[in-house]
């Protein structure tokens, strides 16, 4: 590992925690719907009349900073209600701008209506916060798609997800309660007080810093010199044709002039990161020059990426009334963080074994002795492609800056395994925290069966009940990892799109349904994945990763509400220092072991034995 890279880690880390200790203060706050936002009360009159338009009965005073209390307070089943129909009507309005665009404004391109499987995969990427991309965003998307429904669900989704993680925590802090809190209320103060105040500075940040901020029509500029290229062949439905195999047909072209796409980015880009949504206004992603400038954004973007996650856990200490609970938690994520970045860092700083015993040129040769280049954004380098492959993935958030395809076998591992380990380090915008604190509830129940007593965590016995309920969260993806993955490489249709043979294709197919499962987006990018199967089959594993893990964790928080909060006493489990933390590692990276050993050996694992030995 070099210098550079460690430098580069510990910087990260340095400005994570001081940005997001304040930042976790502040949602803390809003967490409270009793509790006024500091410098934010001139938006309480905006507040109140979101509420009247859901139908949320709220008892304010005269001032403009007065408190907001909500007088219909939900239980944990019709949380889930408001949750499921919010969401759905958000797929339904996805689904239909994309089928409708070719007739709606701000269309400059005269983009066609998008097909009935990628409009139905999209909808559902978006709003389960996947941001799952099986097309190309610039030459399919019209800057009204992008904007109303794409970047509005990155908002929605993101706010379902801290909504998610309040109503967790009540269940932790409430006593004999029936109400988890109000899901209106939740997503409205998320949203109003948190995502979008922090995507407007970073809109700023990133248009100073040159990204894209535009409605211009589409510019063409000569080249200095004719490209030829292939790519394949469209049919008049704009889909790729096939050939008898099910193989893309190719074409040859010869240009002199090249298109640079135009666009709203700026906007886009913010909530992209800040919400870990992941889904690039540009096929290319993070890499592209229009969405990530310079070193600076990257590295500022890789921090938007961490930041919210990040300050949940001192959210969580607060409101639980012990921050060292919420410091635990950090502890947690970070060393799994840590050890998976420092592997993927490594693994990347290493030389192809094939290309360096190969006879190639001496630039070549040059770039191999500095580690394996491939796929990698010349801008950023090994050390910054390699830190933001972890914190994408890390993170559910699925922004790219490199070609994950590309990456060493073990390099490749490493995103897999983060994937796999629920998205809890850090994970997703809410979803991580209360990802791993439901790890955290399996982690005291095992440890209670250890010294005989009954589990407790924070004040809160776990019974059957709760055990059940964690049960089925955490084998909900590795349910549909498995399964879609087999179903892929079993059937014609899944096989049809598989351009890799070998340990790499399957590779290739678990990153997919990984990813999707855990609503993470990023992908290998060497499977064709916007053919019916892989759209409907892939939604359907994001939409149940998303919806079936957040029902059984309201269950979990509806009735630790409901119960007395008790007491620490002699015999209760500390859960905040040293022992507790290594429990806590111990249980996620054992579970997930658990779960998907096998199937990481039929892929990454047979691929770097093959590599090493040949």
């Amino acid at each position: 590992m070099t210098t550079q890279a460690i430098v580069l880690l510990v910087l990260f880390l340095g400005v994570l925690l001081v940005l997001s200790y304040p930042l976790g203060l502040l949602i803390a706050r809003i967490a409270d719907d009793k509790a006024t936002v500091p410098g934010m009360g001139w938006l309480a009159w905006l507040e109140k009349g979101l509420y009247r338009l859901a139908g949320v009965k709220v008892d304010t005073k005269a001032d403009t900073k007065a408190d907001t209390k909500a007088e219909n307070g939900m239980s944990w089943k019709q949380y889930v209600i408001a949750l499921i129909v919010f969401n759905t009507v958000g797929a339904l309005a996805v689904y239909a701008v994309q089928r409708l665009q070719l007739w709606l404004p701000l269309n400059p391109q005269s983009f066609a209506n998008v097909s009935a499987d990628s409009s139905f995969n999209t909808a559902v990427s978006f709003v389960s916060n996947t941001n799952w991309q099986g097309y190309v965003g610039e030459s399919t998307m019209s800057y009204l798609t992008q904007m109303l429904v794409l970047a509005g669900q990155n908002f929605f989704s993101a706010a379902t997800g801290i909504a998610v993680v309040f109503a967790l925590i009540r269940g932790f802090t409430r006593h004999s309660a029936a109400s988890i809190g109000n899901f209106w209320i939740d997503i409205t103060r998320s949203t109003l007080y948190l995502l979008l105040p922090l995507s407007v500075i970073f809109t700023v940040f990133l248009m100073a810093q040159g990204v894209i901020q535009n409605f211009s029509g589409y510019k063409d500029v000569q080249l200095l010199d004719p490209v030829t290229y292939s790519q394949p062949k469209l049919g008049t439905d704009g889909q790729p044709l096939k050939d008898d195999k099910g193989a893309p047909v190719m074409e040859t072209l010869t240009t002199s002039v090249q298109t640079l796409p135009m666009g709203p980015v700026a906007s886009q880009e913010a909530i992209k990161m800040l919400g870990t949504n992941g889904g690039g206004f540009f096929n290319a992603n993070s890499a592209h020059p229009y969405e990530n400038p310079s070193y600076l954004t990257n590295f500022m973007q890789m921090i938007a990426i961490f930041l919210i996650p990040a300050a949940l856990c001192f959210a969580f200490g607060r409101l639980v009334g012990d921050m060292r609970q919420g410091w635990a938690v950090l502890a947690a994520m970070t060393i799994l963080f840590v050890a998976m970045t420092v592997t993927v860092m490594v693994s990347e700083q290493q030389a192809h074994p094939l290309l360096a015993s190969m006879n190639v040129d001496q630039a070549s040769s040059a770039l191999q002795a500095g580690g394996n280049m491939e796929g990698k954004e010349t801008r950023f380098g090994i050390s910054a492609s390699s830190l933001f492959v972890a914190i994408t993935t890390a993170a559910s958030c699925g922004a790219v800056n490199a070609m994950h395809d590309s990456l060493m076998p073990v390099g490749g591992l490493v995103p897999i395994v983060l994937m796999q380990f629920g998205e809890v380090v850090f994970g997703g915008v809410g979803s991580g925290l209360y990802g791993m604190l439901i790890f955290a509830i399996l982690a005291v129940f095992i440890a209670g069966l250890m010294i005989g007593r009954t589990p407790e965590y924070l004040g809160k016995k776990i019974q059957a009940y709760e055990m059940k309920m964690t049960s089925i969260a955490i084998l909900v993806t590795p349910v549909l990892v498995l399964a879609g993955t087999a179903i892929a490489v079993m059937a014609d249709a899944g096989k049809a799109g598989i351009l890799n043979p070998g340990a790499h294709g399957f590779s290739e197919v678990l990153y997919a349904f990984t990813s999707a499962a855990n609503n993470n987006g990023s992908a290998f990018a060497g499977i064709s994945a916007n053919t019916p199967f892989y759209n409907i089959m892939l939604a359907i594993a994001m939409w149940f990763g998303r919806f079936a893990m957040i029902v059984p964790i309201l269950a979990i928080a509806g009735s630790l509400a409901s119960k007395k909060r008790l007491e620490a006493n002699a015999g209760t489990m500390p859960t905040h220092g040293p022992m507790f933390i290594a429990l806590l590692v111990g249980t996620v990276v054992l579970i997930s072991v658990l779960n998907y050993v096998p199937a990481l050996a039929l892929g990454p694992v047979v691929e770097h034995l093959q590599l090493m030995t040949k």
